[in-house]
């Protein structure tokens, strides 16, 4: 359920947005050979740290998205044989922007071009198994459509033998009927079932009605938000009971298919890439763990002010932190019962009588039950895309930025790094590390 963010373009004000990409939020470009350097998240989670214990080596990751680069220098024999559920021509290969490109890249990037500092994911041990879906980028796709393409990928990904599925895409609630989401939350139930960890992004328009998408907000799937440099819950990250966890979502540097093969983005999209990943990493040295496990232990390691003791909306139970969970990871718990709450109902696509404003996510109301579940739908203030947008790399050590604005389609609203508009040339800053406050879950 990618969610891109950037600045939006509305093609079709009357369209309803259905599906979206939560990805990359564009930032400034950096030299050809500092790829690497500039990759900011990976400095805070400890990677180099982390990659002398685990790099997710015997998992497969399944990303549901609009398509791949598969010869991507950085991404090159990381990917399995995929399947195409888009119903457009081309295969699993083809796309019409680079946001499932960049997904994988944060997921199992290896950094072999430019010499070893090209982008790296923080699970570069993991194979990727990638799924294709129709999420808007070539033509349009109405939300049934959109949700059954979703749920087909699923359940390939699960006879598939993957852990991990990753969905950095969504449909707006509102836009979905009661049978679509009923038969998606009952394919969902059935992964999680077979043991299979679903991540899903939440969303990007916390500022704009602050709606719910699906499948971010449905119960079997583990609903992830976006934190910033410091740790505190991005403005667009969307709020709700649907937040399990949040991860780095802010200036995040990827393999992509801009003409410089890099681009720098924001949004919950690219917080779910990296979550999907903590998951990968910790699996792969406690193979004998269950999902259940493997969850409990990121939910108890989980970094920031409530620290994976309690949840709030904004937070979930807090930040990722997979170095802990390597580390100190403590008593994973009972194999069959999941962390989260029991399966509520499925949610109603109704509108709330509160449809235009923008609604606290403590005033929004949840099932029973349902902590991580999905809460009551809040339709869209607006049509314009809560997409991220991502910002090409281009050029040498002066590079051109390149937007990649999120669009609004007939019916499906996706959330990735699509179209790409030339700006002015830049000179990029100097990279600075981020300064963590107290509560900074990545200051230790």
């Amino acid at each position: 359920m990618g969610h891109v963010q950037g600045r939006r373009r509305v093609f079709a004000a009357a369209l309803l947005a259905v599906g979206a990409v939560i990805g990359p939020v564009a930032a400034p470009a950096v030299a050809d050979e500092s790829i690497r350097a500039a990759q900011w998240h990976l400095d805070a989670m400890h990677a180099p740290e982390m990659w002398k214990v685990s790099k997710g080596d015997g998992i497969t990751v399944a990303v549901i998205d609009g398509g791949f680069k598969l010869d991507h220098p950085d991404l090159v024999g990381q990917f399995l044989p995929g399947k195409d559920f888009s119903g457009s021509s081309g295969g699993v290969g083809s796309y019409a922007d680079g946001h499932g490109t960049m997904m994988a890249s944060l997921i199992a990037g290896t950094g072999k071009s430019r010499g070893g500092n090209g982008a790296y994911g923080l699970a570069p041990g993991v194979k990727l198994l990638p799924l294709k879906i129709n999420n808007g980028s070539v033509g349009t796709s109405v939300t049934s459509d959109f949700l059954d393409q979703i749920g087909q990928a699923v359940n390939y990904a699960v006879d598939q033998g993957a852990k991990v599925i990753s969905i950095s895409q969504g449909a707006a609630a509102v836009t979905a009927s009661q049978d679509d989401v009923a038969k998606l939350n009952g394919i969902l139930a059935a992964a999680r079932a077979k043991g299979v960890l679903v991540f899903a992004a939440v969303g990007n328009e916390a500022q704009s009605g602050n709606p719910v998408d699906y499948p971010g907000g449905l119960p079997n799937v583990v609903g992830i938000g976006a934190v910033d440099r410091s740790g505190t819950v991005t403005d667009e990250s969307e709020r709700g009971p649907q937040v399990a966890l949040v991860a780095p979502g802010v200036d995040t540097l990827a393999a992509c298919t801009a003409p410089s093969g890099y681009c720098q983005g924001h949004g919950t999209s690219d917080a779910t890439a990296l979550a999907s990943a903590s998951a990968a990493l910790v699996w792969s040295v406690h193979k004998d763990w269950s999902a259940n496990q493997v969850l409990r232990v990121l939910i108890n390691t989980a970094g920031g002010s409530n620290g994976g003791n309690s949840r709030t909306d904004g937070a979930g139970w807090g930040a990722v932190r997979p170095r802990i969970a390597l580390t100190d990871p403590g008593d994973p718990g009972p194999a069959d019962v999941s962390p989260l709450p029991a399966d509520a109902a499925t949610p109603s696509a109704a509108p709330s009588p509160s449809a235009s404003a923008s609604v606290p996510a403590s005033s929004t109301p949840s099932p029973a039950g349902a902590a991580s579940g999905a809460p009551t739908a809040q339709p869209k203030a607006g049509a314009s895309s809560g997409s991220s947008s991502a910002l090409p790399v281009v050029g040498g050590v002066v590079a051109g930025l390149v937007l990649v604005a999120g669009v609004v389609f007939a019916v499906v609203r996706r959330r990735k790094s699509a179209a790409q508009q030339p700006m002015g040339v830049v000179t990029p800053p100097s990279y600075q590390p981020p300064v963590p406050p107290g509560d900074n879950p990545y200051a230790r």
